[in-house]
């Protein structure tokens, strides 16, 4: 018999007791707008987690499917507005697929968070290093609504979300009630909108207070797409599918509940085959596999660690398999995307909220987050069960709070809440380079977007100072520092780029930078 005990702010103290296989907790207790009545139970602590990748492969043998398909925990209920897809039809399905190398091809393009398997990186030798609102700009977009999700491209279109009604930045905070969220189509050849859809909250929402939503707004979530629908979330008020000429395919429902801070909703969806992602940890503390083409939950990999946990999954190879790869606070999880079964996990000092997104190198991962107890760490891919100790590289208390480092060249590069600059070694953690950036405005977390790589040199992208472009060494030096002088919003959005197009947006306006020698 083994006993865990955990406390986290705002649930309830949890006991898991492990004998023979069958876990035991108490329920979560519910808080926040939405959160429903009854929860069911969840592998809240340590030891459950554990316990159920341990007996996996013995599980799986007797044929019980221990975390695949959920049975020790239930989670609220989620209600799809297409069908239901059956384990059966999973299993046929997943059989019958493609490999993750061509789920990626579809996705060099930029159509997601981060762009291509949300490395960040762009090999793009056109994009310009230097531009204004009068200089290798081709065209700017007022949006109807704030935001701080970013831009994800197509050849032809991009697509983007806002939020209006209600906490909009420099008005008034108006009334909940009137809260919208919309998706809007945007010709990249002209700044267009070809089409905007708005859908209406579901109410209550978290409200706009404190330290979360004033900082973020609504409409955080990055869509992706695959070039023949786009996808979008909208927090408590769902996931929502349309074709490329804005017509709704399907929506299904990821909890309402909220987490324990009322941050509000932030993290951002990815594909897998024909598996749309989603981390609904405010909203269920739940991972959901979607179907993209019908909108049925395919599956679902629940826990209460997940809770706080803001950061967008990655696809790694992991030698004949792939691994769908998400740190939460005080884990690192390796699932099964085909099934969301947990494979592996590793324990982690990074506790509290997690922002950042893993970043992948290889057979090699960095994680970065955690507040209070916040750093940064190195993990070898491979393995199953608890792999803290075989797969562990290195462990620093150097860290980002917010935004995902960039990998480059073998280094991690970024600049934390305070305006700092850092340049650590990827095979050490051990820090480069550190130091103040010259022309940041001080007063609040200065930079929200993360950083990206575009031809060897680094674009960081900070909330009110403009992007800094840096030659992409570890001794930082900075070549330029861009702004639109007639843009006095906050620019919270990392920036998408692709086919000679750099596009940069902030709580007010959708930017093209573009050479104007190919403009």
């Amino acid at each position: 018999m083994k006993l865990t005990f955990g406390k986290l702010a705002g649930i309830t103290l949890i006991l898991g007791v492990v004998l023979g296989g069958t876990i035991f907790a108490l329920r979560r207790t519910p808080r926040g707008p939405g959160r429903a009545v009854a929860h069911s139970q969840r592998p809240e602590s340590q030891s459950a987690i554990e316990s159920s990748t341990t007996l996996d492969e013995a599980s799986t043998a007797n044929g019980t499917d221990i975390v695949a398909t959920n049975d020790i925990v239930a989670t609220n209920d989620i209600v799809a507005t297409k069908l239901i897809a059956s384990a059966n039809a999973v299993e046929t399905r997943g059989a019958a697929e493609s490999s993750m190398e061509s789920s990626m091809e579809s996705s060099m393009e930029w159509s997601r968070f981060r762009g291509p398997n949300g490395t960040g990186v762009s090999t793009d030798a056109s994009i310009p290093t230097e531009w204004s609102d009068t200089q290798n700009l081709r065209w700017k977009t007022k949006l109807p609504g704030p935001g701080s999700s970013s831009p994800v491209l197509t050849d032809t279109h991009l697509f983007l979300t806002t939020y209006t009604g209600y906490g909009e930045e420099g008005r008034s905070k108006g009334q909940m009630s009137d809260l919208k969220r919309q998706l809007h189509c945007i010709d990249r050849n002209d700044g267009k909108i070809a089409w905007s859809r708005s859908i209406d909250a579901l109410l209550p929402e978290d409200p706009y207070q404190g330290m979360g939503l004033p900082e973020h707004g609504y409409a955080t979530n990055s869509p992706v797409t695959d070039r023949k629908s786009v996808f979008a979330f909208f927090g408590k008020t769902g996931v929502f599918a349309f074709d490329m000429a804005g017509n709704e395919l399907w929506k299904v429902s990821v909890g309402t509940e909220s987490g324990n801070r009322g941050w509000g909703t932030a993290a951002s969806l990815t594909l897998y085959k024909d598996i749309l992602i989603v981390n609904g940890s405010e909203e269920s503390q739940t991972i959901f596999g979607i179907n993209k083409n019908t909108g049925e939950i395919i599956w679902k990999a629940p826990g209460a660690i997940l809770e706080l946990a803001y950061g967008t999954p990655v696809l790694a190879q992991v030698n004949d398999r792939d691994d769908l790869v998400i740190a939460v606070p005080s884990e690192v999880w390796g699932l099964n995307p085909n099934t969301g079964k947990l494979v592996w996990f590793v324990e982690t000092k990074l506790t509290g909220n997690l922002s950042p997104s893993v970043i992948l190198d290889g057979d090699t991962i960095y994680v970065f987050g955690g507040y209070r107890s916040s750093g940064s760490l190195a993990i070898k891919l491979g393995g199953k069960g608890n792999v803290t100790k075989s797969n562990t590289l290195w462990n620093s208390q150097n860290s980002s709070y917010v935004v995902t480092p960039i990998l480059h060249e073998g280094h991690l590069y970024w600049i934390d809440d305070k305006g700092m600059y850092f340049c650590a070694s990827a095979k050490t953690g051990e820090v480069v380079d550190k130091q103040r950036v010259s022309g940041i405005e001080s007063g609040g977390r200065p930079v929200y977007a993360s950083p990206i790589a575009i031809n060897g040199k680094l674009f960081m992208q900070t909330r009110n100072s403009g992007l800094f472009v840096l030659d992409g060494k570890p001794k930082m030096n900075v070549l330029k520092q861009n702004r639109f002088a007639s843009d006095n919003s906050v620019f919270n959005a990392t920036p998408a780029v692709s086919n000679g197009q750099l596009f940069l947006r902030s709580y007010t306006h959708l930017y093209c930078v573009m050479s104007e020698k190919t403009n």
